[in-house]
């Protein structure tokens, strides 16, 4: 085998590597985006629900005369 032809094998080689890491990487960027996509969910759910406690808890206190008038 020549040289050109073992520098070839060797890039042939290495550009496989660099396309299974990417197929790789992109599956799991795809399987974190379904996880963000959950959380997500899950915190507007907590935001809405936090924000209604909120507002039950704050009740309109009648306005009166304190009790040294």
């Amino acid at each position: 085998m020549s040289q050109t032809d073992q520098r070839l094998a060797r890039l042939e080689e290495h550009a496989a590597h660099q396309a299974r890491t990417i197929d790789e990487l992109s599956v799991e960027i795809a399987r974190q985006w379904k996880i963000i996509d959950a959380m997500q969910v899950k915190l507007d759910l907590l935001t809405e629900r936090f924000l209604a406690l909120e507002e039950a808890s704050v009740e309109a206190h009648p306005v009166n005369r304190p009790p040294h008038f």
